[in-house]
């Protein structure tokens, strides 16, 4: 499954499907992405769990520089199956391994291949860069977000501000979405500093033309302090804990309005 030439065939959807190549298995929960400006689901995001809902961490300790190309083409295939089985029509937000893609063109065509198989609208994935993955070679994670782009899709970098921030990417190719970590988004309704950080980065990528997705959203006080900044896109148990191979409803609060 690891030869750049086999990622033609799509047989290869079903192995992966299966979790062929690894010697663990897991599925998928989703959390909802809503858009409070019409109060609908923007996407839902596909977040690894063990088969009787283990935690993300049980399986991810579980991949090594020997395994993670193969998990990563896995998580992909299995991610567009569940939803396609689901009957999803929002956005499908998929993390990926940056340091599993050794060429971004080569590594897509498991991704599209599983997407005809099963009947899914590749116009609909997101790819999640989580920003905390410390890379040595930042021209490589520039020319893997560069390349998804250009073949359509729009790439989102999770975890802003969290450690690694990645403004050499948005320097050198801006993603379409930024995810705020939840640190800053966590009781910022009552905290100058972080309202200061959150309000530049909303200003950059109002210049970059980007959007934002504000996460860990708990309470109502940090959805209204960020929706008064006309933040529209949110994720949180505040609208939703995420649903073990379901998709769940989103709850809108009466007393909110549209942002």
């Amino acid at each position: 499954m690891t030869a750049p030439e086999t990622l033609f065939d799509e047989s290869h959807c079903e192995e992966c499907a299966c979790g062929e190549g690894l010697d663990f298995k897991f599925t998928f929960a989703f959390q909802p992405i809503v858009d409070v400006s019409d109060r609908s689901v923007y996407a839902y995001e596909a977040l690894i769990r063990g088969l009787q809902g283990e935690s993300a961490w049980s399986i991810l300790s579980q991949v090594n520089k020997t395994n993670r190309y193969a998990f990563d083409q896995i998580c992909r295939v299995k991610a567009v199956k569940l939803a396609a089985k689901l009957g999803m029509e929002t956005f499908l937000s998929i993390n990926f391994l940056p340091n599993a893609v050794y060429q971004a063109e080569y590594c897509i065509r498991t991704t599209l291949a599983a997407a005809r198989t099963y009947k899914f609208d590749t116009r609909r994935i997101i790819f999640e860069l989580t920003e905390g993955e410390d890379l040595t070679d930042t021209d490589h994670l520039v020319s893997i977000v560069h390349s998804y782009k250009e073949m359509g899709f729009q790439v989102a970098i999770d975890d802003f501000g969290a450690g690694y921030s990645r403004y050499n990417i948005l320097m050198a190719s801006p993603p379409s979405l930024l995810k705020l970590d939840m640190g800053l988004v966590r009781d910022i309704e009552r905290e100058p500093n972080k309202q200061a950080i959150v309000n530049g980065i909303i200003t950059m990528m109002d210049q970059l033309g980007g959007r934002i997705i504000a996460e860990g959203v708990e309470t109502e006080a940090e959805y209204h302090w960020l929706a008064a900044r006309d933040i529209k896109l949110f994720q949180g148990y505040l609208f939703a804990k995420p649903g073990w191979e379901t998709l769940p409803e989103p709850y809108f609060p009466a007393s909110f309005p549209a942002a």
